[in-house]
Protein backbone atom coordinates (compact mmCIF):
# COMPACT_ATOMS: atom_id res chain seq x y z
CA UNK A 1 0.00 0.00 0.00
CA UNK A 2 1.43 3.18 -1.02
CA UNK A 3 1.45 5.68 1.88
CA UNK A 4 -0.47 9.06 2.00
CA UNK A 5 1.06 12.15 2.99
CA UNK A 6 -0.90 14.17 5.21
CA UNK A 7 -0.12 17.76 7.29
CA UNK A 8 -1.33 16.71 10.61
CA UNK A 9 -2.94 13.75 12.26
CA UNK A 10 -4.66 13.81 15.41
CA UNK A 11 -4.99 10.55 17.23
CA UNK A 12 -6.11 9.71 21.08
CA UNK A 13 -7.36 7.34 23.04
CA UNK A 14 -5.14 3.91 21.44
CA UNK A 15 -4.87 1.88 25.43
CA UNK A 16 -2.16 0.09 24.21
CA UNK A 17 -2.08 -2.80 26.96
CA UNK A 18 -6.01 -3.27 27.22
CA UNK A 19 -8.04 -6.25 25.41
CA UNK A 20 -10.08 -3.45 23.81
CA UNK A 21 -6.93 -2.20 21.84
CA UNK A 22 -7.19 -2.49 18.55
CA UNK A 23 -3.81 -2.91 17.67
CA UNK A 24 -3.69 -3.97 14.50
CA UNK A 25 -5.59 -1.71 13.00
CA UNK A 26 -3.64 1.11 14.34
CA UNK A 27 -0.65 -0.40 12.75
CA UNK A 28 -2.06 -0.86 9.61
CA UNK A 29 -3.33 2.77 9.23
CA UNK A 30 0.09 4.19 10.52
CA UNK A 31 2.11 2.11 8.08
CA UNK A 32 -0.47 3.94 5.60
CA UNK A 33 0.10 7.82 5.75
CA UNK A 34 3.13 9.98 6.08
CA UNK A 35 2.33 12.69 8.20
CA UNK A 36 4.27 15.83 9.05
CA UNK A 37 3.17 15.89 12.16
CA UNK A 38 1.33 13.26 14.17
CA UNK A 39 0.21 14.01 17.19
CA UNK A 40 -0.69 11.29 19.58
CA UNK A 41 -3.62 12.90 22.38
CA UNK A 42 -3.57 11.20 25.60
CA UNK A 43 -4.40 7.62 26.78
CA UNK A 44 -1.67 6.14 24.21
CA UNK A 45 -0.90 3.35 26.74
CA UNK A 46 -2.98 2.38 29.74
CA UNK A 47 -0.94 2.89 32.51
CA UNK A 48 -4.48 1.95 34.68
CA UNK A 49 -4.53 -1.08 33.51
CA UNK A 50 -1.64 -1.79 32.24
CA UNK A 51 -0.26 -5.46 33.26
CA UNK A 52 3.18 -7.36 32.56
CA UNK A 53 0.97 -10.24 31.77
CA UNK A 54 -0.93 -8.57 28.91
CA UNK A 55 1.27 -6.65 26.23
CA UNK A 56 0.72 -8.27 22.81
CA UNK A 57 3.74 -8.12 20.73
CA UNK A 58 1.05 -6.15 18.18
CA UNK A 59 1.27 -3.52 21.05
CA UNK A 60 4.61 -3.14 20.44
CA UNK A 61 5.14 -3.33 16.87
CA UNK A 62 2.13 -0.19 16.72
CA UNK A 63 5.06 1.48 19.46
CA UNK A 64 7.55 0.43 17.06
CA UNK A 65 6.10 2.14 13.72
CA UNK A 66 5.83 5.02 15.45
CA UNK A 67 9.69 5.49 16.34
CA UNK A 68 9.73 4.56 12.87
CA UNK A 69 8.29 7.77 11.88
CA UNK A 70 10.29 10.03 14.33
CA UNK A 71 13.38 8.60 12.40
CA UNK A 72 12.01 9.28 8.96
CA UNK A 73 10.97 12.81 9.78
CA UNK A 74 7.54 12.78 11.45
CA UNK A 75 6.98 15.51 14.06
CA UNK A 76 5.62 13.17 16.97
CA UNK A 77 4.06 15.40 19.55
CA UNK A 78 3.10 13.10 22.56
CA UNK A 79 0.17 14.92 24.76
CA UNK A 80 -0.60 13.06 27.80
CA UNK A 81 -3.99 11.99 29.00
CA UNK A 82 -5.20 10.68 32.26
CA UNK A 83 -4.93 7.07 31.62
CA UNK A 84 -1.00 7.61 31.17
CA UNK A 85 -0.43 10.52 33.58
CA UNK A 86 2.36 8.99 34.54
CA UNK A 87 3.76 10.57 32.40
CA UNK A 88 3.12 14.05 32.95
CA UNK A 89 6.32 14.30 35.48
CA UNK A 90 8.53 14.17 32.62
CA UNK A 91 6.52 17.00 30.70
CA UNK A 92 8.00 19.54 28.03
CA UNK A 93 10.60 16.75 27.60
CA UNK A 94 12.18 16.98 23.63
CA UNK A 95 14.50 14.68 21.61
CA UNK A 96 14.67 15.60 18.07
CA UNK A 97 11.47 15.35 16.38
CA UNK A 98 9.52 14.06 19.91
CA UNK A 99 8.17 15.84 22.04
CA UNK A 100 6.14 14.87 25.50
CA UNK A 101 3.64 17.96 26.86
CA UNK A 102 0.49 18.46 28.19
CA UNK A 103 -1.17 20.88 25.67
CA UNK A 104 -0.12 22.57 22.65
CA UNK A 105 -1.12 25.34 21.00
CA UNK A 106 0.11 25.75 17.38
CA UNK A 107 -1.01 27.46 14.33
CA UNK A 108 -2.09 25.92 11.09
CA UNK A 109 -2.71 28.08 7.98
CA UNK A 110 -3.27 31.34 10.37
CA UNK A 111 -5.62 29.19 12.84
CA UNK A 112 -4.87 28.88 16.02
CA UNK A 113 -5.53 25.52 17.23
CA UNK A 114 -5.44 24.64 20.93
CA UNK A 115 -4.91 20.51 21.29
CA UNK A 116 -5.39 18.93 24.36
CA UNK A 117 -6.71 15.40 25.98
CA UNK A 118 -9.61 16.61 28.33
CA UNK A 119 -9.65 14.80 31.28
CA UNK A 120 -9.30 18.17 33.03
CA UNK A 121 -13.01 18.56 32.68
CA UNK A 122 -13.92 15.29 34.25
CA UNK A 123 -13.99 15.20 37.76
CA UNK A 124 -14.04 11.59 37.98
CA UNK A 125 -10.72 11.05 36.50
CA UNK A 126 -9.61 12.68 40.05
CA UNK A 127 -9.45 12.50 43.97
CA UNK A 128 -10.89 9.51 45.54
CA UNK A 129 -13.23 9.59 42.78
CA UNK A 130 -10.25 8.11 40.44
CA UNK A 131 -10.58 4.85 42.19
CA UNK A 132 -13.73 4.41 40.63
CA UNK A 133 -13.00 5.43 37.49
CA UNK A 134 -9.88 3.00 37.56
CA UNK A 135 -12.49 0.16 38.75
CA UNK A 136 -14.78 0.88 35.61
CA UNK A 137 -12.16 1.44 33.29
CA UNK A 138 -11.81 -2.48 34.52
CA UNK A 139 -15.38 -3.27 33.84
CA UNK A 140 -15.22 -1.30 30.53
CA UNK A 141 -12.39 -3.56 29.54
CA UNK A 142 -13.92 -6.74 30.02
CA UNK A 143 -17.78 -5.41 28.41
CA UNK A 144 -15.27 -4.84 25.10
CA UNK A 145 -13.50 -8.64 25.52
CA UNK A 146 -17.25 -9.69 26.04
CA UNK A 147 -18.30 -7.33 23.04
CA UNK A 148 -15.43 -9.36 20.82
CA UNK A 149 -16.85 -12.84 21.69
CA UNK A 150 -20.63 -11.63 20.32
CA UNK A 151 -19.18 -9.85 17.49
CA UNK A 152 -16.61 -13.44 16.24
CA UNK A 153 -20.45 -15.59 16.61
CA UNK A 154 -21.82 -12.19 14.79
CA UNK A 155 -19.67 -12.61 11.96
CA UNK A 156 -20.44 -17.02 12.08
CA UNK A 157 -24.11 -15.90 11.47
CA UNK A 158 -23.50 -13.44 8.86
CA UNK A 159 -24.97 -10.62 11.02
CA UNK A 160 -23.69 -6.69 11.45
CA UNK A 161 -21.25 -6.44 14.26
CA UNK A 162 -22.08 -4.61 17.11
CA UNK A 163 -21.52 -2.22 19.99
CA UNK A 164 -22.43 -3.00 23.17
CA UNK A 165 -20.54 0.02 24.96
CA UNK A 166 -22.30 1.94 22.09
CA UNK A 167 -25.44 0.77 23.04
CA UNK A 168 -24.80 1.41 26.92
CA UNK A 169 -23.70 5.03 26.08
CA UNK A 170 -26.64 6.25 24.06
CA UNK A 171 -29.38 4.45 26.38
CA UNK A 172 -27.84 6.18 29.43
CA UNK A 173 -28.87 9.13 29.56
CA UNK A 174 -26.73 10.88 31.89
CA UNK A 175 -23.81 9.61 29.93
CA UNK A 176 -25.52 11.33 26.65
CA UNK A 177 -25.84 14.55 28.70
CA UNK A 178 -22.18 14.54 30.10
CA UNK A 179 -20.56 14.00 27.06
CA UNK A 180 -23.08 17.13 25.86
CA UNK A 181 -21.65 19.56 28.67
CA UNK A 182 -18.26 18.41 28.19
CA UNK A 183 -18.00 19.18 24.69
CA UNK A 184 -19.79 23.11 25.23
CA UNK A 185 -17.15 23.34 28.46
CA UNK A 186 -14.44 23.18 25.68
CA UNK A 187 -15.76 24.95 22.94
CA UNK A 188 -16.34 27.88 25.59
CA UNK A 189 -13.28 28.12 27.03
CA UNK A 190 -11.76 27.91 23.15
CA UNK A 191 -13.64 30.58 22.34
CA UNK A 192 -12.97 32.85 25.43
CA UNK A 193 -9.42 32.19 24.92
CA UNK A 194 -9.92 33.12 20.95
CA UNK A 195 -8.77 30.03 19.79
CA UNK A 196 -10.20 29.09 15.90
CA UNK A 197 -9.68 25.28 16.67
CA UNK A 198 -10.04 23.01 19.66
CA UNK A 199 -9.25 19.23 19.78
CA UNK A 200 -10.30 16.79 22.51
CA UNK A 201 -10.13 12.97 23.01
CA UNK A 202 -11.09 11.77 26.20
CA UNK A 203 -14.69 11.34 25.43
CA UNK A 204 -14.19 8.44 22.81
CA UNK A 205 -16.46 10.50 20.22
CA UNK A 206 -15.50 11.43 16.84
CA UNK A 207 -16.62 15.05 16.08
CA UNK A 208 -16.34 18.19 14.01
CA UNK A 209 -18.69 21.07 14.55
CA UNK A 210 -19.01 24.46 14.41
CA UNK A 211 -20.13 25.75 18.05
CA UNK A 212 -21.38 29.51 18.89
CA UNK A 213 -22.08 31.55 21.56
CA UNK A 214 -22.32 35.45 22.32
CA UNK A 215 -18.48 35.84 22.54
CA UNK A 216 -17.97 34.32 19.62
CA UNK A 217 -17.37 31.03 17.53
CA UNK A 218 -14.72 27.69 17.53
CA UNK A 219 -14.83 24.60 15.86
CA UNK A 220 -14.94 21.82 18.03
CA UNK A 221 -13.13 18.62 17.43
CA UNK A 222 -12.88 15.40 18.96
CA UNK A 223 -10.39 12.62 17.36
CA UNK A 224 -12.53 9.71 19.00
CA UNK A 225 -10.93 6.62 19.75
CA UNK A 226 -9.30 3.05 19.00
CA UNK A 227 -11.38 1.18 21.02
CA UNK A 228 -14.93 1.30 19.47
CA UNK A 229 -14.45 4.10 17.02
CA UNK A 230 -11.39 3.30 15.40
CA UNK A 231 -11.10 7.02 14.05
CA UNK A 232 -8.76 10.08 13.88
CA UNK A 233 -8.63 13.61 12.61
CA UNK A 234 -6.49 14.28 9.15
CA UNK A 235 -5.39 17.73 8.12
CA UNK A 236 -5.03 18.44 4.83
CA UNK A 237 -5.49 20.18 1.51
CA UNK A 238 -6.37 23.07 4.26
CA UNK A 239 -9.32 20.77 6.00
CA UNK A 240 -9.69 18.61 8.84
CA UNK A 241 -12.08 15.47 8.52
CA UNK A 242 -12.55 12.52 10.58
CA UNK A 243 -10.64 9.49 9.33
CA UNK A 244 -12.92 6.63 9.64
CA UNK A 245 -10.60 2.85 9.42
CA UNK A 246 -12.16 0.60 7.04
CA UNK A 247 -11.04 -2.93 6.99
CA UNK A 248 -11.76 -3.46 3.53
CA UNK A 249 -9.06 -1.19 2.55
CA UNK A 250 -5.93 -2.78 4.58
CA UNK A 251 -7.30 -6.80 3.16
CA UNK A 252 -4.30 -7.28 1.52
CA UNK A 253 -2.16 -6.78 4.23
CA UNK A 254 -3.95 -8.97 6.85
CA UNK A 255 -1.60 -11.84 6.22
CA UNK A 256 1.51 -10.32 5.82
CA UNK A 257 1.15 -8.34 9.08
CA UNK A 258 -0.20 -11.38 10.97
CA UNK A 259 2.89 -13.00 10.07
CA UNK A 260 5.56 -10.24 10.55
CA UNK A 261 3.58 -9.67 14.20
CA UNK A 262 4.15 -13.32 14.98
CA UNK A 263 7.40 -13.38 14.23
CA UNK A 264 8.78 -11.60 16.89
CA UNK A 265 12.33 -11.50 17.83
CA UNK A 266 14.20 -13.75 19.76
CA UNK A 267 16.73 -11.94 22.14
CA UNK A 268 19.63 -13.50 22.47
CA UNK A 269 22.26 -11.65 24.78
CA UNK A 270 25.22 -13.26 25.87
CA UNK A 271 26.52 -11.34 29.30
CA UNK A 272 30.13 -12.65 28.94
CA UNK A 273 30.76 -10.91 25.65
CA UNK A 274 29.04 -7.59 26.74
CA UNK A 275 30.56 -7.65 29.57
CA UNK A 276 34.00 -7.89 28.24
CA UNK A 277 32.97 -5.71 25.49
CA UNK A 278 32.33 -2.82 28.59
CA UNK A 279 35.63 -3.48 30.15
CA UNK A 280 37.51 -3.65 26.49
CA UNK A 281 36.18 1.04 26.46
CA UNK A 282 37.02 1.61 30.19
CA UNK A 283 40.49 0.23 29.85
CA UNK A 284 40.97 2.66 26.07
CA UNK A 285 43.34 5.65 26.71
Amino acid sequence: MDKRSVNVVVMSDLHLGTYGCHATEILQYLKSISPQILILNGDIIDGWQFSKRYFPASHLQVIKEIINLVSNGTRVIYITGNHDEMLRRYSDVEMGNFKLTDKVVMEIDGKMTWIFHGDVFDSTTKGSAKMLAKLGGHGYDLLILLNRFINYFLRLAGREKMSLSKKVKASVKQAVSWIGNFEQTAAELAISKKYDYVICGHIHQPQVRTVETQDGKVVYMNSGDWVENLTSLEYNQHEWTVYQYDPKSYAVLDKEQASHISKAPALNVITDEVSLFLNSLILQP
